[in-house]
């Protein structure tokens, strides 16, 4: 079964390093809470709100151990006024047996407030 594994968190700067580093931590606990192997990922999207643009946060999954042919995307959120500034959103499709229901997903930082029934 193909399955979205969804996450998402937030910077304090729009400076290329933290990006990078929230965005590798956002996607590791991703792969971790959910058993994730690394030949099961499809692909990834991540979005960013505009007001980040200091770096490609899918550079960052380049330097996770396996990721080298894994397709990462990024592109910009739509800009909905009041939404939750310095936002990264990710989407991680993947092939697993996990139940839709059963599927863990992440939010770190601010992007906690995004979807707290979720929030396990």
């Amino acid at each position: 079964m193909i399955r979205g594994l969804r996450g998402a968190t937030t910077v304090t700067k729009n400076e290329e390093k933290e990006i990078h580093t929230n965005t590798r931590l956002l996607v590791e606990e991703m792969v971790r809470k959910n058993n994730v192997e690394v030949e099961s990922i499809s692909h990834v999207f991540i979005s960013v709100t505009k007001d980040l643009n200091a770096g490609f946060p899918a550079k960052s999954l380049r330097q996770i151990d396996g990721w080298t042919y894994v397709p990462v995307m990024c592109m910009t959120e739509i800009d909905v006024p009041n939404s939750l500034a310095m936002c990264i959103r990710v989407m991680m499709i993947v092939n697993t047996e996990i139940e839709q229901q059963e599927i863990k997903h992440v939010f770190q930082n601010g992007a906690v407030s995004l979807r707290p029934d979720l929030v396990k």
